[in-house]
């Protein structure tokens, strides 16, 4: 989930204790990388907090926000989504991108040459990631498509700076 230029990397779960601490929900993949992120961390409604920490504790995360230190305060924070900046990931390698930056990328037929949509979202239905497309004014038809994504069989090229998926997906699929 994209915000602006911010990411929601998890959420408050139920409350642990009566000191203020709290089961962290991460939507980071692979799960464990929310760690990374103890910094500044914002809210739904912009609001700056600042973590503690995060720790593991068996598989689920342990958190703490400073100066909130008991378990009335932090159950008001319950189900609230947090985020951060987007210039706090670590940048990627030449071939690798982030999910949140195929949204609104556009999709064309490298068969064909033809353009299939504007990728509206990402959906894992079990087996792997499929980009969900979306028709345009200049797309071939207005079919709605999922592409599984798998580089070098499906997903031939991403070209970041065009902003464009290069696809061996052809229209009549």
């Amino acid at each position: 989930m994209k915000k602006n230029n911010l990411i929601c990397i998890g959420s408050v779960g139920k409350p642990r204790g009566l000191k203020g601490e709290f089961f962290l929900n991460s939507f980071c993949s692979p799960q464990k990388n929310i760690i990374n992120y103890t910094k500044m961390i914002e809210t739904n409604d912009g609001v700056c907090l600042e973590l503690e920490y995060i720790k593991e504790n068996n598989l689920k995360f342990l958190s703490k926000i400073k100066n909130i230190n008991n378990v009335d305060e932090i159950k008001t924070y319950t189900n609230l989504m947090l985020y951060i900046s987007s210039e706090n990931l670590p940048s990627l390698n030449s071939d690798e991108v982030y999910w949140h930056d195929l949204v609104g990328m556009l999709v064309i037929d490298e068969n064909k040459n033809e353009l299939l949509g504007e990728v509206k979202d990402i959906n894992n239905f079990g087996a792997n990631e499929c980009l969900v497309v979306h028709a345009t004014d200049d797309s071939i038809d207005n079919k709605e498509r999922l592409i599984p994504f798998i580089r070098n069989n499906f997903i031939s090229q991403i070209d970041k700076e065009k902003r464009i998926i290069t696809v061996n997906w052809q229209s009549d699929y």
